[in-house]
């Protein structure tokens, strides 16, 4: 199948508009003038209708005068009687003139030698078509005459023949001239076109995804794409440094654990050692495995696509009130409240929706820790919020500024457990469900995280 080009498809389209338009002038056009012609022959033919009326009237009015005998024809007029009253310019008349009794029977009719045959003798009265003529018919004043006169009116085919020949030809040359015209038109306008389409392979190929492109602003549309175009290219270069900077934080988290796993398998088998140095290293290499499994299980959750969600109804109570059991049971020191007065039920992952309340939970546990612990759960105007608060020493602006960044520490938090992967899983579960993470705190005031949740 053939694929024309977007300039070909234009030119095309002015073509066909440009014919479209020529054809239904054209008809207008015709119809206009056909009309206008015969309505003028029409008023033609009736004009010299009625003045051969008169002449009649006069002529009969001299055979009445004169007595001339009626032997020679019922009508009272010979036909060479008839030719001298029309007959002003020999050959080149228009007319052809006939005169009958309505009753019909010999020597009822007269007419002029030109006068086409077969022409029925009982008409009625007023303009009409006969073949090739155009005729009229009325009754003689004074007498039981009645008057026929017909015009040739095979001027109005030869107009019509002549109009489709000029339109035989005119629309071809109309469609070739449209035809060139929107071609070089739309050459003219899909140049920025061209220029965009330079430019943004040369962004493509370059991977300078911030470089301006030509031409983008708010002048018209093709500004307004190149715009469009220049800010997906600033998004999609954001989300490169994001992935790459998480993609260098990952490897550096996972570098971390594999080489303390290795020093310490390698220790471990360097020289024997007693049962209970075997055991110790043991549980240090488990404890090793187990930060390392979770980060891959942390890391693989970020990467989820949204398209693979469940959709299934997620009792947020249940997921908080095993968070804070969890909490209790690893944190025996804690003091890790709940406060949900009412179930809650929202529709989405429960595996995320769970390690999200999860991280929030242990994140307040072991940042804060001595301090009290509260999570609560709230459900107002179609969202459900779980809110996890701690009266720790909280965190300055700068600080909660960066909370939830992929692999983002404090340095107070550094020489614990966790890699700075847990708040920002959060974030990305409540992206996930169409809900919000809110994050608020001031040195001395606690901490507060918000998970809202379209219920």
């Amino acid at each position: 199948m053939i694929r024309l080009t977007l300039r070909l498809r234009l030119a095309l389209f002015s073509a066909l508009a440009t014919g479209l338009a020529v054809l239904l002038v054209a008809t207008g056009l015709f119809f206009a003038v056909n009309s206008f012609l015969r309505q003028a022959q029409i008023e033609r033919l009736l004009t010299t209708s009625a003045v051969i009326a008169v002449q009649l009237d006069a002529a009969l009015q001299r055979a009445s005068d004169r007595n001339w005998p009626f032997g020679v024809t019922k009508v009272g007029i010979t036909q060479e009687t008839l030719e001298r009253l029309i007959d002003t310019r020999g050959q080149n008349r228009t007319v052809e003139v006939r005169i009958q009794l309505p009753g019909g029977g010999p020597l009822s009719e007269v007419h002029t030698t030109r006068f086409p045959p077969g022409v029925p003798l009982d008409l009625p009265l007023g303009v009409g078509v006969s073949g090739d003529q155009l005729l009229t018919v009325q009754d003689l004043r004074g007498s039981d005459l009645r008057l026929t006169v017909i015009s040739d009116a095979r001027a109005l085919g030869e107009a019509r023949e002549a109009f489709t020949r000029a339109l035989a030809w005119l629309l071809p040359l109309a469609l070739l001239l449209a035809l060139g015209m929107g071609f070089f038109v739309a050459g003219r306008l899909l140049r920025p076109v061209r220029t965009l389409e330079n430019a943004a392979r040369e962004v493509g190929e370059g991977a300078q995804l911030r470089r301006p492109l030509p031409g983008a602003g708010e002048a018209d549309e093709l500004s307004r794409l190149a715009l469009t175009l220049q800010g997906t290219f600033a998004r999609l270069a954001d989300a490169r440094d994001r992935e790459q900077a998480f993609m260098r934080a990952a490897a550096h988290d996972l570098r971390s654990p594999l080489a303390a796993l290795t020093a310490r398998v390698e220790g471990s088998l360097a020289r024997d050692r007693d049962p209970a140095r075997y055991r110790s290293d043991l549980q240090e290499i488990g404890t090793d495995i187990t930060r390392l499994s979770t980060l891959t299980n942390h890391l693989l959750l970020l990467a989820r696509d949204a398209s693979q969600l469940a959709h299934a109804p997620v009792p947020l109570r249940e997921l908080a009130a095993d968070a804070v059991d969890r909490a209790r049971e690893l944190e025996p020191e804690a003091d890790v409240d709940l406060i949900a007065p009412q179930p809650l039920t929202v529709a989405g992952d429960r595996v995320l929706l769970g390690q999200a309340i999860w991280n929030l939970t242990m994140n307040a546990v072991r940042h804060a820790p001595g301090a009290t612990v509260t999570v609560t759960l709230e459900g107002a105007e179609g969202w459900a919020t779980v809110t996890v608060h701690d009266d720790g020493p909280g965190v300055g602006a700068d600080v909660l500024a960066r909370l939830g960044e992929a692999f983002y520490r404090p340095d107070a938090s550094r020489s614990g457990e966790g890699h700075g992967l847990g708040l920002a899983l959060v974030r990305r579960a409540a992206e996930l469900h169409g809900g919000t993470l809110t994050l608020s705190s001031a040195p001395g005031e606690g901490f507060t995280a918000a998970l809202h949740l379209p219920a």
